[in-house]
């Protein structure tokens, strides 16, 4: 299956990228003007949530909503579809400036990640009180704005509201199936124990519900209903959008131990560092020895770590032989997901090469 015509990167198709950047532009200027009324001292909120959403980030979610849009039978042109698939950009965000919180993560993209930021600036400002609670305390509450304000740009798209009507449901899923996702990786490391046989099992489940649905499945159904899509289409859709959302996240964990930072925006090996108990990590304890997975175990996370005990844990998961599992996993899974795509009933075969094009753009980056 190829397209000619098809840009290197699959993103840009139809000017997707472009298109979503610019919704989010606009409705960042309304938000920006309505917070300039409350408060000048509101402005390094906005300053900061400006360069959260519109420095970097892949699109990844809202081009999956939109091709979902166009195979369903929806049109190419439209301000609406493009305002609605900007707000899972939103949700994206939110959900990362509370990720970041709660990994204790300095960085994000390569610049400070959003509580660090406001630590910097209570710093800079010679302010009283705690530096850090007030950085966390701020990134709590722009991560909750960024929700809110997903819903509203999702709800005063432009689309029919009908239309938004019958996608609001799947909206509102997806923002659970995440929220819960994170739950459980935020409670794995507390109370898991990654050496039992139910560890797999529980990696499995938060990899399902805080990143491979929301980030692909949910997206394209979404998509889907906003233009009116027959119940097959969206269960066919699930068949594709799962498996491929598994095996983005899959590469995603081996991007985090093993990806370069020029590349993934973050320090080698940062979801050691963060304790990340991922399905890379849950294979890696059952090809180690006793000793080498007590060792994974105890250290993964742990406030003190030095880089070189980084590298020594890296080391162990490439010695494992979970990498190579989870390549193989991978490969499973995108020919699950292709396997799907392929008989999908698609009303544009463009649309169809799109999603062939994003499919590998989403399971085939470099470390």
């Amino acid at each position: 299956m190829t397209w000619s015509s098809q840009p290197a990167n699959p993103i840009d198709v139809e000017d997707v990228r472009e298109r979503v950047n610019a919704a989010l532009v606009g409705f960042m200027d309304g938000q920006s003007a309505l917070l300039s009324k409350v408060s000048p001292q509101l402005d390094p909120v906005t300053d900061a949530l400006r360069d959260f959403l519109l420095d970097g980030g892949k699109r990844l979610r809202p081009a999956f909503c939109y091709w979902g849009w166009r195979g369903a039978g929806g049109p190419a042109a439209g301000e609406g579809i493009t305002r609605a698939a900007a707000a899972l950009e939103l949700l994206q965000a939110s959900a990362l400036v509370h990720d970041d919180l709660m990994d204790r993560s300095d960085t994000r993209r390569g610049l400070p990640s959003v509580h660090r930021r406001f630590e910097a600036l209570h710093r800079e400002r010679g302010w009283r009180g705690d530096r850090e609670q007030y950085g966390s305390s701020a990134a709590v509450l722009l991560g909750d704005l960024l929700l809110i304000w997903c819903d509203e740009l999702f709800l005063n798209s432009g689309l029919d509201p009908a239309a938004v009507l019958a996608a609001k449901p799947m909206f509102d899923l997806m923002r659970t199936e995440v929220m819960v996702g994170q739950y459980l990786d935020v409670l794995e490391p507390v109370a898991g124990d990654s050496t039992d046989q139910g560890a797999l099992e529980r990696a499995q489940t938060v990899l399902h519900y805080k990143s491979a649905k929301y980030t692909i499945e949910r997206p394209l159904q979404v998509g889907a209903l906003l233009a009116g899509a027959s119940p097959r289409l969206v269960e066919v859709y699930g068949a594709f959008g799962l498996p491929l959302g598994e095996a983005f996240q899959l590469r995603d964990d081996l991007l985090g131990v093993f990806g370069d930072p020029a590349v993934t925006g973050k320090p080698a090996g940062d979801d050691l560092r963060e304790g990340k108990r991922t399905l890379l990590v849950a294979h890696a304890m059952r090809g180690l020895s006793a000793a080498e997975a007590r060792r994974l175990d105890e250290r993964l996370g742990a406030p003190d770590l030095t880089p070189a005990e980084v590298a020594g844990l890296r080391e162990l998961v490439a010695r494992s032989g979970a990498p190579e599992r989870v390549e193989q996993r991978i490969e499973e899974l995108l020919r699950q997901a292709l396997g799907a795509l392929e008989a999908a009933p698609l009303a544009d075969e463009r649309a169809r090469e799109a999603l062939l094009a994003l499919a590998e753009a989403a399971t085939v980056r470099k470390y």
